[in-house]
């Protein structure tokens, strides 16, 4: 089995992804540097209106920076991974 060589080609459009997904064969290239991506289809029609320490928001929209969303993202994703027993 070969290790994997080839860089990602630079993808300006959905279109161009797709067609490139539909002719090129994955295994060849490197997907090291991917992440895992999370889509949110359900609308969000409630509102949370919470009180919290400066500290705490602070912590929070830390975090949230260092994983590159916005932290009430963040919270949302928090709230989700408990209530679904998820990690």
């Amino acid at each position: 089995m070969s290790v994997p060589s080839k860089p990602m080609p630079p993808l300006a459009s959905d279109a161009e992804a797709e067609q490139f997904v539909d002719s090129a064969d994955l295994s060849d290239y490197d997907l090291s540097g991917f992440k895992p991506m999370r889509f949110e289809f359900e609308p969000k029609a409630a509102a949370l209106n919470m009180r919290l320490p400066q500290t705490l928001l602070d912590a929070l929209k830390a975090k949230a920076k260092a994983k590159g969303i916005p932290y009430t993202r963040y919270v949302r994703l928090l709230l989700e991974a408990d209530v679904t027993n998820r990690p």
